[in-house]
């Protein structure tokens, strides 16, 4: 259900509604709705009786005994056509007779939801700020803003607090900005970000308006939608909390939806996480590299979850398959990756959600990057808090990544913050991967101790290692059998292959499956440099309109295609929150269709490629081939000479 269709209609003076509101004295009876009937049917009077009396009814017992006054409400022909209520100069709810005639179907008529909504909305700003501050709180609240060259009271510095009171009841709690999306900034001492990204699948874009309104259009929602638990899991709970009462009875709600963003036709396209068979959370470390976006690692966290029927506990740390990535990355839509859009800000910053072996091969096999796996030191409850969270930013967030201040450090710290509300986490400022880790550890949140064993680390799955050690350690078994000029793995890579071909002669088994492995990454290596030459030389456009730009189109085309996986939010076109179960038939619908059309696309950019070589290039492509068939003729050769099976 969502009430945005009327919402930019019922800009009321709220404020001064509220000053009025507040400037009368206390009451001990519970809040009442006073109808002034005057004009009205007693139909139309029945009507709105019980449009009130279910406004009531609705509000939590808190809410009703802390405002405890008599609000008067009157029907008014004088408002404009598309204004649902206002407040009047004498402290009055006005509301629009023009709904009368819809109203007589009740409360339950789209008339009557509508008042309700409208109703609840204004309520619920009494309620927030029925704590103002005092004159002398706000004369030391200036005085500290002006020592700190700040303006407004989001974001209240810390030498503020503990010395004044809160302005709002509920809007202007700390767990409550981040859940709602106004997080800390890293760096500021507690200061909030001043806009709120988590915009997409949104019940009306007016919560986006500030705390205050954010949290009136989810009281509504709260209230009135049974849905909502599911669909806003985390703010719920909050809202469950504060109140100390739930609307209704929980309702049963499903696993949490996510898009699986490996291109992979093999896996499904839509998947779906079980917070109860979470076992672990990992803060997940790739080390840094010598690329402009890579020197100082990556941070990831990684989701320990159980095989279904599987207890949660050590041993699903061997149900790999089964483990989540979420990763923030700059989505880059420009076949590039330019460091001073990074640092401009220029790129969105959204949450991926990837199978752990998907990583596990960019890393260790592409980047020749090690990961290291470290168990964070969270509760069942703090991991369920987690898992929600995550599955909300994925399918709300949409941020901005900046190299420096909002990193994927800062983006994986502001997650676990959110997430866990771990009271470790509050005050905890980092911008490296790596300073984040020690962090960590020094607050006793991570434990490295796993890992300290580099060969039990590699066993047990806390540790990944790079390829490239792989690699070193098979050069060495061919330097002990074959005199080779080289003396590491990176210089042997660097011959040709020409070069390397008199030293792959028939010998012995363990030197040639070396061999052979080896040649498989010069491979590899090969056809990134030729992906990144093809990169280079169309931003270029030094070849004109050629097949080369054909190319070139089709790679930004299909970068653009695949937004979706992740900005999932894209694939559906009403809703908000976390997707539903009668959601779920359209939204893997069309994330299959998508997913098969980016398939398509990238098979037609592979086919275009080897057109596109460069003579040279060819020809060391066709000659690392003719290596790698040429070694595995002397490994067939060899082992059947062992006695071995063909293969």
């Amino acid at each position: 259900m969502s009430f945005s269709s009327f919402r930019w209609q019922r800009r009321v003076a709220s404020a001064l509604l509220v000053t009025l509101f507040l400037s009368i004295p206390p009451a001990q009876a519970a809040l009442q709705l006073v109808l002034d009937g005057t004009g009205l049917t007693a139909e139309q009077r029945q009507a709105s009786q019980a449009l009130l009396d279910a406004t009531l009814d609705s509000l939590p017992p808190l809410m009703r005994e802390t405002l405890g006054r008599h609000v008067p409400v009157r029907w008014t022909h004088r408002l404009p056509e598309q204004v649902i209520g206002r407040a009047s100069p004498s402290g009055r709810l006005l509301l629009n007779a023009r709904w009368l005639e819809g109203l007589t179907g009740g409360p339950v008529s789209p008339a009557g939801r509508l008042m309700h909504a409208t109703l609840i909305h204004e309520l619920t700003h009494f309620y927030d700020q029925q704590r103002a501050w005092s004159d002398a709180e706000r004369r030391l609240i200036r005085a500290c803003n002006q020592r700190q060259q700040i303006q407004g009271d989001i974001g209240l510095p810390a030498e503020c607090r503990g010395q004044v009171g809160r302005r709002h009841t509920l809007s202007d709690d700390p767990r409550w900005l981040d859940l709602a999306g106004w997080p800390q900034r890293v760096g500021t001492r507690g200061d909030r970000e001043a806009a709120n990204h988590q915009r997409l699948r949104s019940p009306d874009p007016y919560e986006f308006t500030n705390p205050q309104e954010f949290l009136a259009v989810n009281m509504e929602h709260f209230l009135l939608d049974p849905q909502y638990a599911c669909r806003r899991p985390a703010l719920a709970a909050h809202l469950r909390q504060h109140f100390g009462w739930s609307p209704a009875a929980d309702a049963p709600c499903s696993a949490l939806p996510y898009v699986n963003a490996a291109l992979d036709g093999n896996e499904p396209p839509l998947g779906w996480l079980d917070p109860k068979r979470l076992y672990q959370a990992h803060y997940l470390l790739a080390e840094a590299d010598h690329s402009w976006a890579g020197r100082w690692g990556h941070s990831m966290l990684r989701l320990v979850i159980c095989a279904p029927g599987r207890e949660p506990g050590p041993d699903c740390m061997l149900d790999l398959q089964h483990h989540l990535v979420l990763s923030y990355r700059a989505f880059v839509d420009d076949v590039q990756l330019s460091s001073w859009d990074g640092l401009t800000g220029v790129y969105p910053s959204r949450l991926f959600i990837l199978p752990l072996q998907r990583v596990i091969d960019e890393y260790t096999r592409t980047e020749l990057r090690t990961l290291s796996s470290v168990p964070l030191q969270l509760t069942p409850e703090q991991l369920q808090g987690l898992a929600h969270q995550a599955a909300t930013q994925h399918w709300s967030y949409d941020g901005t990544y900046y190299f420096v201040n909002n990193n994927c450090a800062v983006e994986t710290l502001k997650l676990l913050r959110s997430g866990s509300n771990h009271p470790q986490l509050i005050d905890l400022d980092s911008q490296t991967p790596y300073g984040l880790l020690r962090l960590l550890e020094s607050r006793g949140l991570a434990d490295a101790r796993p890992l300290r064993d580099p060969v039990e680390a590699l066993r047990l799955g806390y540790r990944f290692d790079s390829y490239r050690e792989r690699y070193e350690q098979l050069f060495s078994i061919v330097r002990s059998h074959l005199q080779i000029p080289s003396g590491s793995f990176s210089e042997w890579l660097a011959l040709t292959a020409e070069q390397r071909q008199p030293w792959l002669k028939p010998g012995a088994l363990p030197p040639t499956a070396a061999l052979l492995v080896l040649e498989n990454a010069a491979l590899r290596q090969h056809l990134q440099h030729i992906k990144q030459d093809l990169k280079l030389r169309f931003l270029s456009g030094r070849e004109g309109m050629g097949a080369l730009q054909e190319a070139g189109e089709l790679m930004s085309a299909l970068l653009t295609e695949s937004a979706f996986l992740s900005r999932p939010a894209d694939l559906l076109p009403t809703g908000y929150g976390l997707p539903q179960p009668e959601e779920a038939a359209l939204l893997e619908e069309t994330a299959s269709t998508r997913r098969s059309t980016l398939l398509e696309m990238t098979d037609s950019l592979e086919q275009q490629v080897e057109a596109l070589l460069l003579p040279e290039q060819k020809l060391e492509l066709d000659r690392i081939k003719d290596n790698i068939t040429l070694l595995g003729d002397h490994l067939r050769q060899l082992h059947r000479q062992s006695g071995g099976l063909e293969f």
